[in-house]
């Protein structure tokens, strides 16, 4: 007998929780955030629209469903089902946050600040989970993004949405030899990052505005992948000749690790890879894609 669906909400605590996490009283809060210029009625509307969001979320689910709860920092310790749907409600990068521990699950993101948050990943308003849930059919008609993906020699992998950063785990320079297509070069940089087309609003957008590159970025539904190294240092052990660059047809960008090294995807900086001296890590477009409920 097959198992029922289960939706899966994820959340991430507002800045009222984590307040009152740290000061214990909302008096307490309230006169901490005076001191530094702040209102607390502004801190307290924001979280009650994203519990109204919740609330309603909750409501939707279908009875007969089963049900789960996630928050953020719990993300990776939690087990998610093949059968699962994922219930985003937040911002935009909660879906990058939760798509890295997923295998091809839908995910419906819903935007609870839609005055603040763009709203590209957490696409719909908390009055339009009903019928996107009622209607199974409605969780098949996904747009699907790609991910990034990094493996180590050893085995060990981690995904991302947006981009994966290989770099220092301090902010000292990173030393290394990049690998890509038939060159090679050892570099001492700030690190390297590896973003889709939908990290190409961000991170990768930044450095690429910075510099002035005349690469062309990726879209976020497009299979190719873009890569930057961020400061990277000339001198007489050490090059800037390999700094930027587009992976097509599944080619491969590889680090050598000529010092210690982490690897982390969007920005989660708790759940990386970390590589020693001699280490390799391949970084390419992932398997599997984001799916995306339109």
């Amino acid at each position: 007998m097959a198992l029922a669906p289960r939706a899966v909400v994820v959340y991430r605590r507002t800045e009222l929780d984590e307040l009152l996490a740290t000061h214990g009283t909302r008096g307490q809060a309230a006169f901490f955030l005076r001191s530094r210029g702040r209102d607390i009625d502004d801190v307290q509307s924001r979280h009650d629209a994203v519990q109204r969001a919740r609330t309603r979320v909750d409501a939707a689910i279908p009875v007969d469903w089963r049900r789960g709860l996630v928050e953020r920092t719990d993300l990776s310790r939690f087990v998610f089902g093949d059968e699962d749907v994922i219930v985003v409600v937040g911002q935009d990068g909660l879906v990058a946050n939760v798509a890295k521990y997923l295998e091809g699950q839908p995910v419906l993101g819903i935007n609870a600040e839609p005055d603040r948050n763009p709203g590209v990943l957490v696409n719909h308003r908390a009055d339009e989970v009903e019928k996107v849930l009622g209607h199974p059919h409605a969780l098949h008609r996904v747009t699907h993004c790609t991910m990034v993906e990094a493996e180590l020699d050893d085995g060990q992998m981690l995904r991302a949405l947006n981009e994966i950063y290989i770099g220092h785990p301090s902010h000292q320079s990173a030393r290394y030899r990049i690998e890509f297509g038939a060159g090679a070069e050892r570099q001492s940089s700030s690190g390297v990052l590896v973003g889709t087309g939908t990290g190409g609003t961000g991170w990768c957008r930044s450095v690429w505005l910075e510099r002035g590159s005349r690469l062309a970025l990726p879209a976020r539904p497009d299979p190719d992948l873009c890569w930057f190294v961020r400061e990277a240092w000339p001198s007489p052990a050490t090059g800037t000749g390999l700094t930027e660059g587009l992976l097509i047809d599944g080619e491969e960008l590889g680090i050598v690790a000529e010092s210690d090294l982490v690897v982390f995807g969007d920005g989660i900086e708790s759940d990386a890879l970390t590589m020693s001296w001699g280490q390799r890590v391949r970084v390419r477009r992932a398997p599997v894609a984001l799916r995306l409920v339109d």
